[in-house]
């Protein structure tokens, strides 16, 4: 079964975007080349990006652009190559490359998906997604990068959340520009 990991930027007041979606925040940090090194090494990996529509959006806006290649060159190239699935039922298409569209039941789909064959699969941002694939078991993995930022206000990634995934840390590191890497496997 292909592994499913959720992976996103937080607040220290557990927001994933601000209530205007802005999320420049986990950007704006000093230069740490340990911490660029992290993220260029976390975009090597393989398998498949599974995205809701606004952080397809957001995201198809800016990987492919000439500003992403000069701005991280690495990450850029592996965004722009990896294999996309984009859940939505507004979405008319999915142009940016690799893409595919899906509107079907999240949950059913996903399922299937892990269950062919290949490599991982992340999520990157998308809380909504993650918000309702937990509740089925169906994320194997958390990834967060907790930034020293207050934004008072904003979106988690569990809203509307009903009942609580118990989780275990795995792995924590923290590099020099404030930034805390968590990593949490369910407990069960």
């Amino acid at each position: 079964m292909r592994k499913l990991i959720a992976f996103n930027n937080v607040t220290l007041d557990g927001y994933f975007t601000g209530a205007d979606g802005d999320f420049r925040w986990a950007h704006d940090d000093s230069d740490d080349p340990e911490f660029s090194a992290f993220v260029a090494e976390n975009a090597r990996g393989g398998g498949e990006l599974l995205f809701g529509r606004i952080t397809y959006e957001l995201m198809a806006a800016y990987w492919p652009t000439e500003m992403a290649m000069k701005n991280d060159p690495v990450v850029a190239e592996r965004m722009n190559k990896m294999p996309k699935i984009v859940f939505s039922r507004t979405l008319g298409e999915a142009s940016w490359s690799n893409s595919r569209l899906m509107n079907g039941d999240l949950a059913s789909e996903v399922r299937r998906i892990k269950n062919a064959s290949g490599e991982g699969i992340a999520i990157l941002g998308s809380g909504s997604i993650v918000a309702q694939l937990a509740p089925h078991g169906l994320i194997d993995e958390y990834q967060l990068v907790l930034n020293p930022v207050i934004l008072g206000g904003g979106r988690t990634m569990f809203e509307g959340l009903n009942n609580r995934p118990k989780l275990k840390l795995t792995q924590s590191r923290s590099f020099n520009n404030g930034k805390i890497f968590l990593r949490y496997a369910p407990a069960s």
